[in-house]
């Protein structure tokens, strides 16, 4: 091994695989809720400026240790040589992955219908996404020490951002908004399922045996999400996807709903 490769190795410390509602977990819960809490009182008010200034802090703690993630998923080590193959299935656009590139048009855009339909996709879609993680985390812990530190990092963050955007942007509320945030969703799905159908047919092509199913809606590979998991080999392909779409953007009509029922009557106001 080189050096970069020993560096790698010595990053793919092991542990025992964390359980569900185990120590690892319960604390890693315990620390997003304390940092959402730390967070909204102490920039719940904040100005614009602070808002973009935190998502951009934000956006480089999840892209570096995404980072991190796809290179110990590429490594491996048999014990006498180390080799590189890209697991196509970690590809870092999944629903839980929207962030990545999401916060910069957060941080970057100026202030409009654009951003502020992100700022919603933010504080509804990709919050929901990240704490139905948080909440039950099923097979996402492995026995690597960084991998689980980056996806309790990662969908934790998820909260905390939507939680403060919520929050922060508590006074720009109507059913027009959350159908932009909705529009985000579908422009993101749309490019799951155009990476779905290309990569299926350049593995094809290349003769490569790989699971490639982004969103969880490729038309070649099973969803395994709860729930829809149930549905997908009971519906036509076209009604699946119908309830897919239907389904998250229902839930995150609910997460929209409880912000600014209860949020936004508790959050101070501002001056």
């Amino acid at each position: 091994m080189n050096i970069f490769e020993k560096i790698v190795y010595t990053l793919q410390a092991d542990m025992e695989t964390p359980t569900t509602f185990g120590l690892w977990h319960i604390t890693s819960v315990i620390l997003m809720i304390g940092l959402c809490v730390l967070l909204v009182w102490r920039f719940g008010n904040a100005s614009d400026k602070t808002l973009r200034r935190i998502l951009l802090i934000a956006w480089l703690a999840i892209f570096l240790s995404e980072v991190y993630k796809q290179i110990i998923f590429s490594f491996d080590f048999d014990g006498t040589a180390a080799s590189w193959s890209y697991t196509w299935y970690a590809f870092p656009f999944q629903f839980c992955s929207t962030p990545l590139y999401a916060l910069p048009l957060a941080v970057f855009l100026k202030d409009g219908r654009a951003r502020n339909a992100v700022l919603t996709f933010l504080s509804t879609f990709s919050l929901f996404a990240g704490l139905a993680v948080m909440i039950y985390p099923n097979d996402v812990f492995i026995s690597t020490i960084g991998i689980n530190i980056q996806t309790m990092l990662h969908h934790g963050s998820q909260v905390v951002i939507g939680v403060l955007i919520a929050v922060h942007e508590r006074r720009r509320t109507s059913k027009r908004q959350f159908v932009h945030g909705v529009a985000v969703f579908a422009a993101f799905t749309l490019i799951a399922m155009g990476l779905n159908i290309a990569m299926h047919y350049i593995h094809l092509a290349n003769g490569i045996d790989a699971t490639f199913n982004m969103f969880y809606i490729s038309p070649f590979h099973d969803c395994t999400l709860p729930v829809l998991s149930i549905f997908y080999p009971l519906l036509p392909y076209p009604l699946f996807l119908i309830c897919y779409l239907a389904g998250f953007s229902l839930v995150a009509a609910l997460v929209y709903g409880i912000q600014y029922g209860i949020i936004k009557k508790a959050a101070p106001k501002q001056p």
